[in-house]
């Protein structure tokens, strides 16, 4: 059923962004569909033209009016225009929700996990875990039910993370390499096209230990309970949508591939059939987590491997419009 029109306002913060962009199609597929809905950024994205409900709609500038009277304030663009917008978004007295990681840290942050729909913390604001972080939480989930000691991650990080900019950074690199040109590096500061790279250029903005950092921080409130601390790295794919990743496990003792695929399953994975061909980015393109059934390198087979995929967009924001739905 869908909310009434006269319902108080919905604020998008940082609504050029990607995860502006895509929060906003959600929302109109939604129970928020006929919610007045207020879009701002940051002055230089303030006044540009886009859409919403196939009407015209004009991004603002953030003023002194923008959060008043909201409902719900989901933010979604940089974490520094998180962090210098937030206290007025508290002030507007609404329900905040965070998909950019700058509540981290706050003393009224509460994380969300949507697969398991369970939260850590309390307040009114809501951090959204990024799509890496509902990855390990949910494998965390299905492997400690039959015994797991240890547990890594690698995620192969797409430039869609560093935004439109990122985007089309590795498009002129790489039409300029295929030209034989210097190709720019004002965004990632190095080349990042036909590269995979363990960091970025020393002038970048984009800092690889910082992404690991905040998966750590979405992830460890989670997993104390369970006492197993993952370990996680992050590395930079030339890709532009979609996180990939391997992670390797290893089980207290032997236990037969279909149990895994068993309790992965119930943990809101989607396995993925050798029939559709191979599991890639490209592959994905919707909220769901995928997962390559998982592969054992030795007997007796206690140690496994295991390949999936998430959508970076997508899924955040499928998470903020499930939680905001959630509440009302």
């Amino acid at each position: 059923m869908p909310l009434d029109v006269d319902s108080p306002k919905i604020v998008i913060a940082g609504a050029s962004s990607l995860l502006g962009a895509e929060l906003r199609e959600q929302l109109e597929a939604s129970r928020f569909a006929a919610v007045d809905f207020r879009l701002v950024d940051e002055e230089l994205a303030a006044g540009t033209l886009t859409e919403m409900g196939e009407e015209a709609a004009v991004i603002q500038a953030v003023d002194e009016d923008s959060f008043a009277r909201a409902r719900f304030v989901f933010f979604a663009g940089s974490e520094d225009f998180t962090r210098a917008n937030l206290d007025a978004a508290r002030r507007g007295g609404g329900t905040v929700i965070d998909l950019s990681g700058g509540t981290l840290g706050a003393t009224d942050m509460r994380l969300w996990h949507s697969g398991a729909e369970a939260q850590v913390g309390t307040g009114n604001v809501y951090a959204v875990l990024s799509a890496p972080a509902t990855a390990v939480v949910s494998l965390l989930d299905a492997l400690t039910t039959i015994g797991l000691p240890r547990i890594g991650f690698i995620f192969f990080r797409p430039v869609s993370e560093a935004g439109r900019s990122g985007i089309e950074e590795l498009e002129s690199q790489t039409s300029h390499l295929l030209s034989f040109k210097s190709p720019g590096q004002a965004i990632f500061g190095t080349q990042v096209a036909f590269s995979l790279l363990n960091r970025y250029g020393e002038e970048s903005r984009e800092d690889l230990s910082k992404v690991r950092e905040r998966i750590r921080k979405e992830v460890c409130p989670f997993v104390r309970k369970q006492g197993v601390a993952p370990t996680i790295q992050v590395v930079h794919a030339p890709v532009f949508y979609g996180y990939t990743f391997a992670a390797f496990a290893e089980a207290e003792s032997a236990i037969k591939r279909e149990k895994l695929a068993e309790v992965c399953e119930k943990a809101g994975f989607v396995l993925w059939k050798d029939e559709e061909g191979p599991l890639g980015n490209l592959a994905v393109g919707d909220a769901a987590m995928h997962l390559a059934p998982p592969e054992t390198d030795l007997p007796p087979a206690a140690t496994w491997w295991s390949w999936g995929a998430v959508d970076n967009i997508k899924l955040p924001a499928a998470s903020a419009v499930k939680l905001a739905e959630k509440l009302i």
